[in-house]
């Protein structure tokens, strides 16, 4: 009876050591985005719990009530002082982020971004498309719709946000060597992470500017402002409206005429690479060419740029919007 029981105990101790091993193997990756709540952000996290689900990881997303750079310092500042093993952002401002990057890496905690190439601080920036030509894209089809002339504005989701800006500086240039009777109205406006704002920037644009004839914006929700606006003046067709959209969120306004186009690519697929990409870091698998993720198969991985790529841009129209699933 006595060796049935320490039989026993031995099966006991081993399991709960073998469970205590399995566990410490689940890695915790947070997810970090620009604002909680929004469309862009709740398709993202779609991708996050697949990830999760499918990698054996304990991935989840987290994110501030509003597009401020202050909140998420703080927010990874906690993930910090929690120990997690990785955090993966997208960032509001790439230079205020770069001090609590350090430390988190200080710490032995991998840091990945997305939306924010050149990122100092970070172990590597993930790209779903292809930067450069998607600045070129919008802006080339919001001139085909304005007819290679006239007067325009940009939105930005901020003046801090990294890719936005980029697209905004690669479609401007693109627009002036190519497109001399195109006239940017006023500086670009940051309004791109709300309907309510960018709804306000497009009143006061057409208020300002009466032959406006053109709208391009970058960040989800300034398209969908300015269709609002427009909507409300019954102006469907008087101003093109192009830029980065949710599909689902868009397909109304497309199909009204509110809208005209819409770029962008799959925010889950995003959060699901940097979640592979982050396994495989703290499997010890390095990061080479020939770097195959889940979702987006074989990318470019430039090791001096920091940066892993692939091109997977979607484009949006009145005919596809309701097809793309989500």
């Amino acid at each position: 009876m006595k060796k049935t029981s320490l039989l026993l105990l031995v099966c006991l101790l081993s399991l709960t050591i073998f469970g205590q091993a399995a566990l410490a193997k689940e890695y915790e990756i947070a997810v970090v985005v620009k604002i909680a709540g929004i469309p862009w952000f709740n398709r993202m996290e779609d991708g996050v719990k697949d990830a999760a689900k499918d990698l054996g990881v304990n991935a989840y997303q987290l994110g501030p009530s509003d597009a401020d750079p202050a909140l998420q310092v703080n927010i990874i500042e906690d993930l910090i002082a929690k120990g997690v093993d990785a955090i993966c952002v997208v960032p509001n401002d790439a230079s205020v982020l770069e001090p609590v990057f350090r430390k988190a890496r200080d710490r032995g905690i991998i840091v990945l971004t997305h939306e924010s190439p050149d990122q100092r601080g970070a172990d590597w920036d993930v790209e779903t498309i292809d930067n450069y030509n998607f600045g070129v894209m919008n802006l080339e089809a919001l001139a085909q719709y304005m007819g290679g002339e006239g007067e325009f504005a940009l939105f930005v989701g901020g003046l801090t946000v990294p890719l936005h800006n980029a697209w905004a500086d690669v479609g401007l240039e693109y627009i002036k060597e190519n497109y001399p009777n195109m006239k940017l109205v006023t500086d670009r406006i940051p309004c791109g992470e709300s309907a309510e704002l960018s709804f306000q920037k497009t009143q006061e644009l057409l208020r300002a500017y009466p032959n406006l004839k053109g709208i391009v914006g970058f960040g989800s929700l300034g398209p969908i402002g300015a269709a609002q606006a427009l909507e409300q003046r019954n102006m469907a067709g008087q101003v093109s409206v192009v830029g980065t959209v949710i599909p689902s969120h868009a397909a109304p306004y497309l199909q009204k005429g509110l809208m005209q186009k819409g770029y962008l690519w799959d925010p889950a697929d995003a959060a699901y690479a940097m979640i592979a990409v982050a396994k495989q870091m703290l499997d010890g698998v390095e990061i080479e060419s020939g770097l195959e993720l889940p979702r987006l198969g074989k990318v470019e991985v430039d090791k001096e740029a920091r940066l892993i790529t692939c091109d997977a841009t979607l484009e949006i129209t009145a005919e596809n919007a309701d097809k793309l699933g989500f």
